[in-house]
């Protein structure tokens, strides 16, 4: 409404409605592996709605598995989290710049690189990590800026330490991730 380009970026957990595939595809680090995504997009409300597709998303909630979106059971989470949402901000690390949306008549092609992102929560907490180690270290994304919103403190991704290594950030990075739990 105030003219600005708006993007949001999600797993793909189910078939959403009106979303189709952008026949985008992409390669990401994920562990020790290389992962594929594709990109599903639908335009709503003047947002772009960009849906990360993989197996590790939507196995974990498709039809009727009785599972939650973070764990089987309310409480527990699943033991690839980490892995699932280094995807996830992976990829939309590189939405802005590779998907040629032409949803509106005010916009057409990338968003580019100069952009703002919003992390939200403990699930998109390694994007700004990996939007300095990555990018910026490259010259890329040299003007976009993160702001990280916490929406609800009581669950902060934990995981074992001794995971560091699969999330594929520079030894520098360490340190922000080691705290002690008062």
């Amino acid at each position: 409404a105030n003219g600005h380009r708006v993007m949001t970026v999600a797993p793909r957990y189910d078939q959403y409605k009106d979303a189709w595939d952008t026949g985008v595809a992409i390669e990401v680090k994920v562990g020790y592996i290389t992962e594929k995504v594709r990109f599903f997009h639908c335009y709503k409300r003047g947002v772009d709605r960009v849906f990360i597709d993989h197996p590790m998303f939507l196995e974990k909630v498709w039809g009727k598995t009785g599972s939650k979106i973070y764990g089987p059971t309310t409480g527990t989470d699943y033991e690839d989290n980490q892995l699932r949402f280094s995807m996830l901000c992976q990829a939309a690390l590189e939405a802005p710049k590779i998907l040629n949306l032409n949803s509106c008549e005010y916009f057409s092609g990338p968003y580019g690189e100069d952009v703002v992102f919003i992390a939200n929560d403990w699930h998109t907490a390694l994007l700004p990590c990996y939007l300095k180690s990555m990018y910026k270290s490259k010259g890329m994304y040299e003007t976009a800026k993160v702001a990280y919103c916490i929406h609800n403190i009581a669950y902060q991704g934990r995981f074992s330490f001794s995971d560091f290594s699969l999330l594929n950030l520079p030894d520098a990075f360490r340190s922000s991730f080691d705290f002690i739990d008062g």
